[in-house]
């Protein structure tokens, strides 16, 4: 069922956010060198890696960690990169990811394939067997403001309570706080 849900929602998301994805995806292309579309490697389901997209808001040649790695992160911005984050725009081409299965709506947000930390403590709790979402409970309760460990015991909370309503609860929360820019530090 919830892949169902899953793949319907995201086909209806790509209708109604076509043109803005088209806008945004030309914005990027002309406001910086390379594409406008970044694939990054990413730890999916059973520890499978998988490419996801988003809009490109790193210039060309930012090393592959996580941002708060950087030294100084603001310096690989590209000219919008800093708007797309904070605004959460640089997730809608992971509508792909979705349409295809490799990711939810709602689970553990994907690790970095170099984010060894964060896979083996999902791998020790369970959270594995999820795929990762393009939100979650984690992302509702902190983001990029929690630590790793208090990040998997959140995942591991909706693994056990998981089901459309609680889908449904933390996509509206997910709403409310991007709005909001709430809990992004970057």
């Amino acid at each position: 069922m919830k892949r169902l849900f899953d793949f319907l929602l995201a086909a209806c998301a790509a209708v109604v956010l076509c043109l803005p994805i088209i806008v945004l995806a030309l914005v990027v292309r002309f406001t910086s060198k390379g594409p406008a579309l970044y694939w990054s490697d990413r730890v999916g389901r059973h520890n499978k890696v998988f490419k996801m997209p988003k809009f490109r808001s790193m210039r060309i040649g930012t090393p592959a960690v996580a941002t708060h790695l950087l030294s100084n992160p603001d310096a690989y911005l590209t000219p919008i990169g800093a708007f797309l984050r904070k605004s959460s725009l640089d997730e809608l081409p992971q509508l792909w990811s979705i349409f295809v299965g490799d990711m939810s709506f709602v689970g553990p947000r994907p690790a970095l394939f170099n984010q060894d930390d964060l896979i083996q403590l999902r791998t020790e709790h369970g959270v594995d067997v999820l795929r990762p979402g393009l939100t979650g409970w984690a992302q509702v309760n902190g983001r990029d403001e929690i630590s790793i460990p208090d990040k998997v015991k959140l995942d591991l909370e909706y693994l056990q309570r998981r089901s459309l309503a609680f889908d449904a609860r933390i996509i509206w929360m997910t709403f409310v706080k991007v709005v909001q820019r709430d809990g992004i530090s970057h």
